[in-house]
């Protein structure tokens, strides 16, 4: 305990001075045009006040919690200051322009597609603003004025964070709706359970016979969901998924078309994770199914499963998810964790029935389980930063449909569908 304390002072003390840095460089540059003198007392003045903002906010914070968001956007508008002052030294840009750039920057920051557009042009205005003054104003006050005015505009108008830090250098066991399972290399592949094994210890089996992406659906009990009106058919995919195969027919809007390929070709197949075909035409080449499985050490429950989906004719992954089921106040839930370098990316489920004996699992509920979350793993302590990522949502819907199985897939970006795979499941051949 008295370790983790001194360290948490540490980190305070650290934050401050970092902090300190930050003011300094940043009232250096919006007090440099005055000349050296008024430099220096700017450089004294701005890391003082970003020090002592930084040690309330410090103080206030809670374990876990993130820096409040008066803090952060003093900082962001600091750090943008000595930027703003070198584009005017090296480009002579004009305020309209050093306006713009810094409302893009902070547009891209939000990712949400409003803000991104309402960034170059709020920042434009805001320059436009400031340039009809009888004296020039310097670079970096544009910049910083703007970034300030931006982000305290952004968060009044829109007030549901698409992405946010949720929890900094966390135990993982206070996280149970993240899988911080990460990958070690920068390649993901369709080995990773095998190297898993290796690393968390267990007997590992691969493409395990008879086995389930959960173990049972009782598990996933709750309010919306009762386990003993379940089709027979769709529990049995849930538990026995590799009694079955899968043909897939992706369906992709339009408009995330360009995007996706660039994401594909420049992260997915690089990384071996998260490469979903483009068309059917892909499908076609034929898709392998199979789940990996770690044991815990002296008995036969399974502790880990990877559901491994990749392409037959090259064995090209297309994801990797680590699936788990957990219980929080009264209801079960379905995590799916895809290891990334150092980290994991997951996506936390709720069981809702469906009419006909369905069973729907989503990430869009009112709970404070449910939705996506990308964490950092601190390789010595094993420590978790976690962002929330509130923009991206999806959901899965087993049924039966003319006698036959089916799924669909549906993934959903600031509240719009981007993606729905459509799946019709087949029992395989008796062997």
């Amino acid at each position: 305990m008295a370790a983790d304390e001194s360290g948490a002072v540490a980190e305070r003390k650290g934050s401050v001075i970092a902090a300190g840095v930050i003011g300094g460089v940043a009232g250096a540059a919006l007090a440099g045009h005055r000349g050296a003198r008024a430099a220096t007392m700017g450089a004294v003045a701005g890391a003082a006040g970003l020090m002592a903002s930084e040690a309330v906010a410090r103080a206030r914070q809670r374990p876990g919690e993130i820096p409040p968001l008066w803090q952060r956007i003093a900082t962001s508008a600091a750090l943008v200051a000595p930027l703003g002052w070198a584009a005017g030294r090296l480009t002579r840009a004009g305020p309209v322009a050093v306006g713009a750039a810094t409302g893009t920057l902070g547009g891209l920051l939000g990712i949400r597609p409003q803000k991104v557009l309402l960034g170059p042009l709020f920042g434009a205005a805001m320059g436009r603003a400031l340039a009809s003054g009888r004296r020039p104003v310097p670079a970096s006050v544009v910049a910083s004025t703007t970034m300030l005015a931006y982000r305290v505009a952004s968060a009044l108008v829109f007030r549901d964070a698409q992405v946010s830090l949720l929890a900094e250098r966390v135990r993982a066991e206070d996280l149970p709706f993240v899988v911080p399972q990460v990958a070690t290399s920068r390649y993901v592949g369709t080995g990773y359970v095998r190297e898993l094994a290796g690393v968390v210890g267990g007997r590992y089996v691969a493409d395990a016979s008879d086995v389930g992406i959960v173990a049972s659906v009782d598990e996933l009990a709750g309010p919306e969901f009762d386990p003993a009106n379940v089709d027979l058919r769709v529990r049995e995919f849930y538990e026995h998924t590799t009694r079955f195969t899968l043909d897939i027919v992706p369906q992709w809007r339009l408009w995330v078309r360009p995007g996706y390929l660039l994401y594909r070709t420049v992260v997915a197949r690089p990384l071996g994770q998260a490469n979903v075909p483009m068309n059917q035409h892909e499908t076609q080449r034929g898709i392998r199914s199979r789940i990996d499985t770690i044991t815990s050490p002296g008995t036969d429950v399974v502790a880990i499963r990877g559901w491994i989906r990749s392409f037959i004719d090259t064995d090209e992954p297309i994801y990797v998810g680590i699936y788990t089921t957990y219980r929080h106040g009264g209801r079960g839930y379905v995590s799916v964790g895809f290891p990334v370098p150092q980290a994991s990316f997951t996506a936390t489920l709720l069981p809702r029935a469906r009419a006909g004996g369905g069973l729907v699992l989503t990430s869009r509920s009112d709970l404070d389980q449910p939705g996506h979350y990308l964490a950092y793993v601190d390789p010595d302590s094993k420590d978790l930063t976690v962002l929330a990522v509130r923009g991206f949502a999806e959901q899965l819907d087993v049924y039966v449909q003319d006698d036959e199985l089916r799924a669909e897939h549906a993934f959903f970006l600031f509240g719009l569908p981007f993606l729905v795979l459509h799946y019709r499941m087949h029992r395989k051949p008796a062997t």
